[in-house]
């Protein structure tokens, strides 16, 4: 009796196991859906349609890319997390989404990562301190310094409450003592135009989001907010080398998710075309033009490397109070 049961387990398993890899052989069997809470024309949205072309390819099935903005990504979230947990419907967040909404949003209770796992990355995002040409700064020390002697006084800029510009302010902030104005603009591009005329003394940008101000000659970048040098931008210097703290790091990193339950094999095929598209030469080159790092993270290194921006995330925004209800 005991061997018949044993028996039959260990076939029930073995049958599980089979069928899940047959599941993950003959995935995708029809369209797969990429919903994403970022504008058409921003630059995950243009990253996103490059892979999608890539991965329509590769599993010859169509890669449709939904964009659902607005409402703080929830809008996108909520759409993604009513599909069926079988990877023919993905959602693409920043570490943002993952990391900081559920401190920014206490009353909705919600964890980003207790209704999606993480599934496949994309890149991560450097993030430099932009001034107008005619700021008087020249380093991240005389930026201190001025912030020192004015508390207060000195505004900075960003793309929105609990957007990387304003928490990597806050950070700034915390390592340093000094404290700040901050002034979040709705349009990006309003931002660095201001900040370009001086309006706004600076701001963190990403090279995507105001490389039109500073090609036209308005912006300096005078410190990457990160331990190395930027290749695409080597006359940066670091955020130590200008005179900040060596240990301020702002960047975002964007990754694929899928509503909990899929089966481990199709998230682990899932990660390794992912992968695949992403080292293909056309990807890469579109990256160097963004100062895009690209990512070929397993789900554990997305979810160990969320776990950390949420632990310092959740601090600033306790230390600053912050919320978006």
């Amino acid at each position: 009796m005991n061997f018949s049961r044993t028996l039959l387990t260990g076939t029930l398993a073995l049958a599980a196991v089979t069928g899940a890899w047959a599941q993950a052989g003959d995935f995708p069997n029809k369209p797969v859906t990429l919903v994403t809470p970022f504008a058409a024309g921003s630059g995950p949205d243009a990253v996103l349609r490059l892979v999608s072309d890539k991965l329509s390819r590769l599993w010859n099935q169509r890669v449709v890319i939904d964009n659902k903005p607005g409402g703080g990504g929830f809008i996108a979230i909520d759409q993604a997390r009513r599909a069926a947990p079988d990877g023919y419907t993905l959602l693409q967040l920043d570490s943002e989404h993952v990391a900081a909404l559920p401190h920014l949003y206490k009353s909705k209770n919600f964890v980003t990562l207790q209704h999606f796992d993480p599934v496949a990355s994309l890149f991560r995002t450097p993030f430099f301190v932009a001034v107008g040409t005619d700021s008087k700064w020249k380093t991240m020390g005389d930026l201190i310094a001025a912030a020192k002697a004015e508390p207060e006084g000195v505004v900075y800029g960003s793309w929105g409450v609990g957007s990387p510009g304003h928490l990597g302010a806050q950070q700034l902030e915390a390592l340093t003592g000094i404290r700040m104005r901050h002034a979040p603009y709705r349009e990006v591009s309003q931002l660095y135009s201001n900040v370009g005329t001086g309006e706004v003394p600076w701001a963190f940008a990403s090279i995507p989001s105001s490389q039109g101000i500073y090609k036209a000659g308005k912006l300096r970048y005078i410190a990457v907010a990160a331990p190395k040098r930027i290749p695409q931008m080597p006359d940066v210097p670091t955020m130590a080398e200008a005179g900040g703290p060596a240990s301020l790091e702002v960047n975002s990193f964007v990754s694929l998710l899928a509503p909990k339950g899929v089966p481990a094999a199709v998230k682990a095929k899932i990660n390794a075309d992912v992968a695949k598209v992403i080292a293909d030469p056309e990807i890469r080159a579109r990256f160097d033009t963004f100062a895009f790092e690209p990512l070929a993270w397993s789900p554990e290194e997305i979810q160990r490397n969320a776990e950390a921006k949420s632990k310092v995330y959740g601090e600033l925004v306790r230390r600053g109070n912050i919320s978006l209800e």
